[in-house]
């Protein structure tokens, strides 16, 4: 039996304060890894001690093998616990932890690098007769071998990364000539990313359901599953809202694929936490996709039907222990649906986005629970992955699950944050999510990117932030006698940029915190009273409202029920200065690495065409001509970190 009394978790963000409550819970001290980045995170604070592993960039701390076991002896851990991501699914890294007498609370390194590998993991499966997606997963990773498999195999394909998952290194291809191209760019992106660029090829399972099966081992010879989970919520292949149960799985169904994810644990020999993920093919058949070797994103879920808490059997198992209940002991209870928190602008392709959380406070009470790494002041960078929280909502029933989720949502308050909040609500507010018929084509059909648009602004938004702008201003504050003068009130011209657009009112001051707003020859009347905290409360023609604010770098930041707008005043500006930049001034759209610069000066570009590729959290975005015309300047150079809104190209339009 293993003997560890201090664990020190290689992970940051919810994952670690996740683990750390846990630990602590069970009686073991907890050492927290942090980057330069993070020196202040949450996670930092909730541990028994912290100590700093490197910068901020991933590969020179998070991903540092040899920084983290130096943190180990340093702070005395004698155990580490990986998280997900990182290093959690690095057989080198669980091989070191053995190497040097630390207890690695998860598989063994034979066990990760088997299945850590698509390409051998499918292989090894298609031996345990656990079904498989007809593919190519050999050794030639010619580009005429792919070509000629593709067609034996018939389009459309899957291309993958053999190393890599999270939808990295990942191209669905409909068409022979497509094939190269997305070779190319798989290759490059699971290279960088997973520091392999082998592929696999799959036949492409169109509309199908992501269904994975919580498994579970100890080094006694015991495997269990813990039902199976609904993944099928996904945006570039990576999972967006997961459900469990999944309303499509029967208990017939259950069984069958619990036993093969079971069958192959089992094949394996494999001891501790693990995820086996299957596509469910609309027909009813189903086939193994590939085997995590970690706890999943998605683990709340489970714990919540089940009532067991999954890290807690992680560390007993990691000790010697028996699983804490065998299969006939294991039974499901009600219903969870889990919403992942993303920074980022679902209105702009799913951008990625950095910045300061000004506010921020998760729901709470019966049926809702938060895992997160957050607090106010929080500093979102290009470094790490776009998910902040993961916002869960449980109940006897889906429908229960549902609602609660959607009105924690609804709570949440991220100020100063762009993020996916009212984009999730928007999905579970769908029909197809409703009655439970959603595959992996929800998105791409009832969302389609040129179709999803930002929800318009509404008149009562616009005049909440002019009101709540003008009465929270350093000028209506410094003086009581601000907006009079000696024959009475004086209307004040008010222009404000919300969410990058002009608008132009008209302020007029009626009594302490009582105002008209007029905009668009339409006035309202307004009254303001700032509570405690962040809240505000604001009377519109009557109608009264909760309104959460922040204010940062002169920007008023609002949340008002599911909208949330950003408000800076422009009246003084020029028409020029507040105008946006030119269709041929190409800037970087949030910070990042420069992957590589497809064109050089002095080259005709056509519109749409590929200019040079940015790598920011852990994503690859192509960054494309807006105009036809001549490359005037390139500002950007392969491998440098870029600011966002920083110049990158000069066009001289044709």
């Amino acid at each position: 039996m293993a003997n560890f009394s201090k664990i020190l978790i290689a992970n940051r963000g919810e994952i670690a304060c996740r683990v750390i409550r846990t630990a602590h819970e069970m009686g073991y001290e907890t050492v927290a890894v942090y980057s330069e980045a993070d020196a202040n995170a949450l996670h930092t604070e909730m541990a028994t001690e912290a100590i700093c592993i490197g910068p901020a960039a991933a590969r020179e701390s998070y991903l540092s093998i040899d920084n983290i076991i130096a943190a180990a002896h340093k702070t005395g851990a004698d155990a580490i616990h990986p998280g997900y991501g990182f290093l959690s699914e690095n057989a080198e890294f669980a091989s070191r932890c053995l190497k040097e007498a630390i207890t690695f609370i998860g598989p063994s390194a034979e066990a990760i690098q088997l299945m850590g590998n698509k390409a051998e993991a499918k292989r090894r499966m298609i031996e345990a007769k656990v079904p498989c997606v007809p593919g190519y997963e050999g050794k030639d990773q010619s580009d005429n071998q792919f070509v000629k498999s593709a067609e034996e195999i018939g389009y459309p394909v899957m291309v993958k990364a053999a190393a890599g998952g999270g939808g990295r290194g990942m191209r669905l291809v409909d068409s022979p000539e497509k094939l190269p191209k997305a070779l190319s760019a798989a290759k490059s992106e699971a290279l960088n990313a997973f520091g392999s660029d082998e592929l696999i090829l799959e036949k492409a399972v169109l509309e199908p359901r992501h269904i994975e099966i919580q498994i579970f081992a100890d080094n006694m010879g015991n495997t269990v599953h813990l039902g199976e989970r609904d993944c099928s919520i996904q945006r570039r292949h990576q999972k967006v809202i997961e459900e469990a149960p999944s309303p499509a799985v029967s208990q017939k169904l259950r069984n069958e694929m619990g036993s093969a994810a079971v069958a192959a644990a089992i094949a394996i020999q494999y001891c501790g936490a693990g995820t086996v993920e299957f596509l469910l093919s609309p027909d009813g058949h189903f086939y193994f996709l590939e085997m995590n070797t970690r706890l999943q994103v998605e683990h709340p879920v489970t714990e919540i039907i089940t009532g067991y808490d999954l890290v807690e059997w992680q560390i007993r198992v990691a000790r010697g222990e028996a699983l804490p209940a065998l299969q006939n002991d294991i039974h499901f209870s009600g219903h969870a649906i889990e919403a992942r928190l993303y920074a980022e602008d679902p209105y702009k392709n799913f951008l990625p986005r950095v910045g300061t959380l000004l506010t921020w406070q998760a729901a709470s009470g019966s049926g809702r629970r938060c895992d997160h790494g957050l607090k106010d002041g929080f500093e979102v960078t290009p470094h790490y992955d776009a998910m902040i929280a993961k916002v869960i909502g449980y109940g006897a029933t889906r429908e229960d699950a549902r609602r609660r989720l959607i009105s924690s949502l609804k709570e949440t308050l991220d100020l100063g944050l762009t993020t996916n909040r009212q984009f999730l609500i928007d999905c579970l507010t769908h029909e197809a999510f409703e009655n439970g018929s959603a595959t992996t084509a929800f998105i791409e059909s009832y969302f389609p990117k040129k179709e999803l648009k930002r929800p318009p602004l509404e008149a009562t938004h616009l005049k909440l932030a002019a009101a709540i702008h003008f009465h929270t201003s350093i000028h209506c504050r410094g003086s009581a006698t601000d907006g009079w003068d000696s024959s009475g009130a004086i209307q004040t011209p008010l222009k404000l940029e919300i969410d990058g657009k002009p608008f132009q009112f008209y302020i007029q001051p009626i009594s302490n915190g009582s105002y008209e707003v007029s905009h668009e020859d339409n006035a309202s009347q307004v009254h303001v009273t700032i509570n405690s905290g962040s809240k505000i409360r604001v009377t519109l023609d009557g109608h009264g409202f909760t309104v959460n604010y922040a204010v940062s770098d002169e920007t008023l930041y609002l949340s008002a029920g599911t909208r949330q707008l950003s408000a800076k005043e422009i009246t003084y500006q020029s028409a020029n200065s507040a105008s946006s930049a030119a269709d041929g001034l190409v800037l970087a759209p949030m910070n990042g690495r420069i992957l590589n610069v497809a064109i050089s000066k002095g080259d005709t570009v056509k519109r749409g065409q590929n200019l040079l590729t940015l790598e920011a959290m852990k994503m690859e975005h192509e960054i494309n001509a807006r105009v036809d015309g001549l490359i005037k300047n390139v500002t950007a150079r392969t491998g440098d970190q870029v600011a966002s809104r920083s110049l990158l190209v000069e066009i001289e339009e044709a």
